[in-house]
């Protein structure tokens, strides 16, 4: 049970102390949660589980002693219990107890008394078995998530044996002298059996990836920070969250700060993103010189009063269209330096500063260069999740225009901030606020899926407390 448990934490987690810049939390509601689904999906499971033979010498009075073997042993019926399942932080882990635990099997026996063979079918039922066990959650040096079992203890309260063929009318009478045995057996076995399991628990977790790519440029770093911090309420998760370029792997100039994820114990998980992964990224395509994009005439939206020509730039640069009559314009927009992302209370702030370089394009097709222009500018936006979708809104809060170099002359840059601080928030509107009202659907799992979603922004991070479906 406790294996089963600590592995819907293996599709979560993924070196040195360091600030994690996303946080993970499963609090108790989730624990129990998923020892519910847990002990279902091990319900249905158990009709295909099939116990390691039980084979031993028994000495029967007037008999003498009898070698004996139990094979084919599946289990036909269960009463399994509801499983306690809690934090214990006293080993950084989970402590997990069965109690009253009966299952119903079947199986063969064979029996070998001096050149005697027999064999039959046999009908076994074991009562009140009892098992606690606790593991002890880590972090190995790759920062991959660890477990290792810290104790185990198994009590079987009583076995009833029914044998069936052969000469099993003889033996049937002496089923105490049996029981005995197979009781001690099968304590016997438990603990190793629940122990290889967390083994194998183990060499999964050390085999999954801690990086992954997100597309051809970035990857994903989500190696854990530190060992996991364990509460009676909850388990807290620290990972790295740090979006990497390819290609460089050059970490960006500036650290993640310190954030405290506020525990919501009426969710089941709560995830907290800092403002630092999301700078990572911007840092990974700045780095790269990907932030930047050339555009023309037929990229401008219809709408717009101006376009990209020299005789409607005559608006805000008048001697333009005398130097370059009727010429088509071209721009190459570029970030001068990395956009920057701030989470402030209830709000997301995201600062630019760029660089525009304009273009006429000559007859054959040549580009003359004509100026260049520094634009500064903020936005801010708020984000909410409501019926299982990601919405929100941007407005833009200043633009200043500064020109750095012309090939036409000095003009006053006035005009153009002002159109720019009126026209785009219509872009906004039209277009990035259009796609937020509709909404984004949150991501979906192959085995789990978000439900009562809530998204907080806080000082320095964002955090989003949740339910979980989960599907086995």
């Amino acid at each position: 049970m406790l294996p089963s448990v600590v592995v819907l934490l293996m599709f979560i987690s993924g070196t040195c102390a360091e600030n994690p810049a996303i946080q993970f939390v499963l609090t108790n509601k989730g624990l129990q949660k998923g020892k519910h689904r847990v002990t279902d999906w091990i319900q249905q499971h158990l009709e295909n589980v099939t116990l390691p033979d039980i084979s031993s010498d028994i000495h029967i009075p007037i008999l003498g002693n009898i070698h004996y073997t139990l094979t084919d042993i599946s289990i036909t019926k269960c009463d399994l219990p509801e499983p306690s399942v809690e934090f214990y932080p006293n080993v950084t882990g989970f402590k997990t107890s069965i109690s009253g635990l009966s299952v119903a099997l079947t199986g063969e026996w064979e029996t070998h008394y001096h050149i005697i063979h027999d064999g039959g079918s046999l009908d076994m039922a074991v009562f009140d078995l009892n098992v606690i066990s606790a593991v002890e959650l880590g972090k190995d040096a790759g920062g991959h998530l660890s477990v290792s079992s810290i104790s185990c203890d198994a009590q079987v309260g009583d076995v009833d044996v029914r044998f069936h063929g052969g000469d099993s009318w003889i033996f049937q009478p002496f089923v105490k002298y049996f029981k005995r045995q197979i009781i001690g057996k099968i304590q016997k076995s438990i603990c190793p059996s629940v122990e290889e399991m967390i083994v194998t628990l183990e060499s999964h977790l050390q085999a999954m990836n801690v990086s992954f790519d997100v597309n051809q440029l970035l990857s994903l770093d989500l190696n854990l920070t530190s060992v996991p911090v364990v509460d009676a309420t909850s388990l807290n998760l620290g990972l790295k969250g740090e979006f990497y370029n390819i290609r460089t792997h050059s970490e960006p100039p500036f650290k993640p700060k310190s954030f405290t994820l506020p525990e919501q114990q009426g969710y089941m998980m709560s995830v907290g993103l800092s403002e630092f992964t999301l700078n990572s990224a911007s840092y990974g395509y700045y780095s790269a010189g990907l932030l930047q994009v050339d555009i023309n005439d037929s990229m401008i939206p219809p709408y717009c009063p101006v376009h990209l020509n020299t005789t409607s730039m005559g608006r805000y640069i008048p001697q333009l269209p005398k130097l370059f009559p009727g010429l088509p314009m071209s721009l190459k927009v570029y970030a001068r330096q990395v956009p920057v992302f701030f989470f402030q209370s209830d709000v997301v702030k995201l600062g630019l500063q760029g660089s525009v370089k304009a273009f006429a394009i000559q007859r054959n097709g040549t580009q003359t260069p004509l100026l260049t222009l520094d634009v500064d500018s903020g936005f801010s936006g708020k984000m909410w999740i409501i019926d299982g979708r990601l919405k929100g809104m941007v407005k833009m809060d200043n633009v200043t225009l500064k020109l750095v170099a012309s090939e036409v002359g000095s003009f006053s840059t006035d005009t153009m901030e002002k159109d720019l601080r009126l026209g785009l928030p219509v872009v906004l509107a039209k277009t990035v606020n259009k796609v937020l009202a509709q909404g984004l659907v949150l991501p979906r799992f192959k085995q789990a899926q978000l439900v009562n979603s809530v998204l907080k922004v806080k000082e320095g991070f964002m955090a989003v407390s949740s339910d979980v479906e989960v599907y086995f």
